[in-house]
């Protein structure tokens, strides 16, 4: 007798009919739930929190995805590579319409256009052969966790929100219950470009009355973390009083030292805050509470572009069964990901849930305050120092600046390095007036008396096209010298036009890259970027300096 074996010879599709039974088994309330929303349940199968084994199959089977030769799942997004912000929608509506930050990043949408495309996208998935349901939660702390139920059609959107939701328990899952916010993904479906205030055929929207998001035209997963995150952006300051972040986190295993690490994609976040001798809370966004520092997300999405197992083993091991490289090209005969090439696009990633990086601190929440925040900045112009020390008004200064650059395939369209000024580190994403998260920002900095630098990864020696990136060996160095408080007793010198306090020297760290002056063989070509660079910076600044104390407007560069 070989029972283990039999089953499977005897019946071609022994494991397909299991799952059927076992996974779609909704009762009660949930099955009440769908059939209310629309769904035809005579027609789909419905899996929910399906096993990672099975999404695979299904995401070979129906979706063309391969298994890499470290296990990992390879997918692709289809025509979108990265975010789409353009087509970001918020429903005006009356319970949220006065808190919210309207304008070309919070675009107004009417309730009945988005009850429009919210029909449009289940009558999409009710056409669909599968649907996949994911329930988990967002938020590590259980005083401010939201339920998230994901809805989608296809198994590699609920493998990627299974590796970045935080995972229930059998028993939790059991006792789920109500959401607190679904998001109907329906993205290979188009919008219709005809409907009201619709402006291509993708859509992402958000109801903050329904607590729902609603996904059309667009497959890149990266819509729906990014739609959690909205939501908390939203809900944290609002409801629970705390301030949610776009950051890195990560603590000490020493001396159990909290560090917070801003910053738009690209600059280093996910990068930086995985490091083997700290332990990581998460790698892109975070609650800063009352009593400490809790991850949102269950999982981490890393960029892969020239990734290697010398610069950044973490990562490079955790591409593993479970994962999911996104968009990432690879060898046909090996199965082997070829993190070098960008024919796909630059913005390749990888999405695993957090306890695949060896030193992930689970569960991630610290009832600990932070020590050290720093603010990572790519700049383009090769202007700013490697680092910066920031007094608490420059802290304010450069939190409401966010100075960065986007980086290629971050966004569509974006192929080389563009200066920007993302207010908060999160423009994108930011829901609220940006002053709101500033003055909850410098209360939570001055209570706690945080230290605060400021740390350039991007272009030194000269601007991009001429110089060279900070190296990352560097930039690991400086946040060596933060967190072991080599800075915080170094010897300084003012970085003239734009004020900063730069360190004379730094063990490790040659001298001439640590003041940029010194690493531009052309002085000349060097102080036309500064006053270039410090105007940008004025001009950007001037939306907020109504709203902020005459201190933090003087904090930034003078001309």
């Amino acid at each position: 007798m070989t029972p283990y074996v039999t089953p499977h010879i005897l019946h071609k599709h022994y494991a397909q009919s299991f799952d059927n039974e076992a996974v779609s088994k909704l009762i009660g309330r949930d099955l009440e739930y769908f059939s209310q929303a629309g769904f035809d349940m005579e027609k789909i199968t419905l899996k929910r929190n399906a096993p990672i084994a099975l999404l695979y199959e299904d995401a070979i089977r129906n979706e063309g995805a391969i298994i890499s030769s470290t296990g990992a799942l390879i997918n692709f997004s289809g025509k979108k590579t990265g975010r789409s912000p353009k087509d970001k929608r918020i429903v005006y509506e009356d319970t949220s319409k006065d808190d919210i930050w309207w304008g070309s990043v919070n675009i107004k949408m009417d309730e009945h256009t988005f009850e429009i495309n919210r029909e449009r996208a289940i009558d999409y998935l009710n056409t669909r052969d599968n649907v996949y349901v994911f329930d988990g939660f967002a938020g590590w702390d259980t005083k401010y966790r939201i339920k998230v139920r994901v809805i989608c059609a296809r198994a590699y959107h609920a493998l990627f929100m299974n590796n970045m939701l935080i995972r229930p328990t059998e028993e939790e899952l059991a006792n789920f219950g109500e959401p607190d916010f679904i998001i109907y993904n329906a993205g290979q479906f188009p919008a219709n470009r005809f409907t009201k205030g619709m402006s291509s055929t993708t859509s992402v929207e958000i109801n903050f009355k329904r607590m729902e998001m609603v996904i059309l035209g667009t497959e890149y997963a990266g819509e729906m973390k990014k739609g959690v995150f909205s939501v908390m952006h939203y809900l944290q300051p609002v409801k629970f009083g705390q301030l949610s972040l776009h950051s890195s986190a990560n603590v000490g295993i020493d001396k159990g030292d909290v560090t917070l690490f801003f910053g738009l994609s690209g600059t280093g976040k996910t990068t930086l805050s995985a490091d083997p001798r700290r332990l990581l809370i998460g790698d892109d966004e975070h609650v800063w509470s009352d009593t400490g520092v809790f991850n949102i997300e269950g999982g981490c999405y890393a960029k892969t572009i020239n990734l290697s197992a010398t610069k950044e083993p973490e990562i490079y091991n955790a591409i593993r069964f479970g994962s999911i490289l996104e968009n990432v090209v690879y060898n046909p005969g090996s199965r082997a990901p070829d993190y070098d090439d960008v024919s796909i696009t630059e913005n390749t990633r990888c999405a695993y849930p957090i306890e695949f990086i060896p030193n992930a601190h689970i569960p991630c929440t610290v009832n600990r305050q932070p020590s050290n925040i720093i603010m990572l900045t790519c700049d383009a112009f090769g202007v700013l120092p490697p680092v910066s020390r920031l007094s608490p008004e420059q802290a304010s200064y450069h939190f409401l600046a966010g100075y960065t650059s986007k980086t290629p395939g971050t966004e569509d369209g974006v192929l080389e390095p563009i200066p920007t000024f993302s207010t908060c580190y999160s423009a994108p994403f930011i829901v609220l007036p940006p002053g709101r998260y500033a003055e909850m920002l410098a209360e939570r900095m001055d209570k706690h008396k945080v230290d605060c630098w400021l740390i350039n990864t991007g272009w030194t020696g000269g601007r991009y096209g001429t110089g060279k990136r900070c190296p990352l060996a560097v930039t690991r160095r400086i946040v060596d010298a933060v967190h072991s408080g080599e800075l915080r007793n170094a010897q300084y010198e003012t970085f003239e036009t734009f004020g900063l306090q730069i360190p004379t020297g730094i063990e490790g760290v040659p001298r001439e890259l640590l003041n940029p002056a010194l690493a531009w063989p052309d002085r000349a070509a060097f102080e036309r970027e500064v006053r270039k660079l410090a105007g940008m910076f004025q001009k950007a600044f001037a939306l907020y300096e109504n709203d902020v104390d005459e201190k933090v407007r003087h904090a930034g560069p003078q001309l």
